[in-house]
């Protein structure tokens, strides 16, 4: 026997077992979270607050204190018998007041606050309709452990592209669009705590969170904001109301030294690319070497020869492959989405001619990229390299 071994006479695994029978809510080992109450930021932006369980706060409050700012959490929700697996960006930091709760009364950050973690939600989906519609307060589910490297230590540490003084610090600026607010409310306020100087810049339909940016702006002189109605011209930057080079030039902000973060829909990051390109600012140095980006799917869509998106703004949705018994989640091509799962699928031409990857689709919607032309939801032979995903599709795979 190794030296040092210590044979577990009751397994942690049976008690765990036994446990969950008597109190589903209790674990030694799996992180669960139980629902506790729903607030509606606005009509499409939904924040849903979690107790976490005993195996949950050993892994993540007692070894490291908590989580950064930009990070997100795996959920497993049961619906009908069956598991899906869905990612959230985390609300805030920890043990930090949440804005819509008494948000200036320091005592809030106490017992009630110090072990909860709250996700944002937008309504578009089945899982995400049933979290924030249906699934009754006080249900528990299954979790993962705050992970993700869209952080200020982590991205920061990372970028050399920046040619500045090594003692001066980059300025921040957080480009959101729509939802992708979600993973910045955390990480503005870290920036802020850190003595910063952050300008946030949100691209949306209707005003979100302005009273929250607003006290923001009271407490931390060095933080400014830009709230882009793109149905309001009194909010549009530059006289635009799409982000443009002109909007970003508006700013005013020593762009060759600033860092930016970047999060929203596929099509939003790409028109952000393609706008951070045209400005150049020294030794053929772009804007857009300065970005950092945290993506709600797994790839940035593909230009075609005339410059437009290949891949539009598509929701993630869940990939069955039925003979491995596997399953992955993408809004990029089916065939893109299981490489960066690390699920190997045939292949040739990877551009829809050699139909070396075609297989029979078992069920759900998928969309051509090249004709634009969507599915039935029924059997039907697909080329995985050209279709992506418009609801959650089962492959004879």
């Amino acid at each position: 026997m190794a030296s040092g071994y210590r044979p577990e006479i009751i397994q942690r695994a049976f008690v765990d077992f036994i446990g969950s029978r008597l109190h589903p809510f209790w674990s030694l080992t799996t992180p669960k979270l139980r629902l506790l109450a729903r607030v509606a930021l606005s009509e499409d932006l939904i924040t849903l607050q979690f107790e976490t369980n005993r195996a949950f706060k050993q892994q993540v409050f007692s070894l490291n204190g908590g989580w950064e700012g930009g990070q997100h959490i795996n959920l497993s929700v049961p619906i009908n018998g069956i598991y899906h697996q869905r990612s959230y960006s985390l609300v805030g930091l920890p043990q930090q007041p949440l804005w819509w709760n008494d948000a200036d009364n320091d005592n809030h950050t106490s017992k009630q606050q110090r072990h909860t973690i709250t996700i944002a939600i937008k309504p578009q989906g089945l899982v995400s309709d049933y979290l924030t519609k249906l699934a009754p307060i006080g249900t528990i589910f299954d979790s993962g452990v705050p992970s993700g490297d869209f952080t200020l230590a982590q991205k920061l540490n990372e970028t050399t592209r920046l040619h500045r003084r090594p003692d001066k610090q980059p300025v921040l600026l957080f480009i959101a669009g729509g939802s992708g607010i979600t993973p910045m409310l955390g990480l503005i306020k870290q920036a802020l705590q850190a003595e910063r100087e952050v300008t946030l810049l949100h691209y949306n339909r209707t005003p979100l969170l302005t009273t929250y940016w607003q006290k923001l702006a009271m407490n931390y002189p060095a933080f400014a904001y830009h709230l882009i109605n793109t149905d309001d011209p009194s909010t549009y930057l530059a006289d635009t109301r799409h982000l443009s080079a002109q909007s970003l030039l508006a700013l005013d902000l020593p762009l060759a030294d600033t860092q930016i973060f970047a999060c929203g829909s596929q099509t939003f990051l790409a028109q952000l690319h393609r706008v951070t390109a045209e400005i150049v600012l020294t030794n053929d140095h772009s804007l857009r070497d300065n970005i950092i980006v945290e993506r709600f799917s797994t790839a940035l869509p593909e230009m075609n020869r005339d410059g437009k998106d290949e891949i539009e703004d598509t929701e993630s949705q869940t990939v069955y492959l039925r003979s491995r018994q596997r399953q992955f989640i993408t809004s990029t091509t089916l065939l893109l989405g299981a490489e960066q799962a690390d699920m190997r699928l045939s292949y040739g031409c990877r551009q829809g001619i050699c139909q070396l990857c075609r297989c029979n689709k078992i069920s759900g919607v998928v969309k051509n990229i090249q004709t634009g032309k969507i599915s039935g939801n029924g059997t039907e032979s697909i080329q995985t390299c050209i279709n992506v995903p418009m609801t959650d599709v089962v492959l004879d795979i």
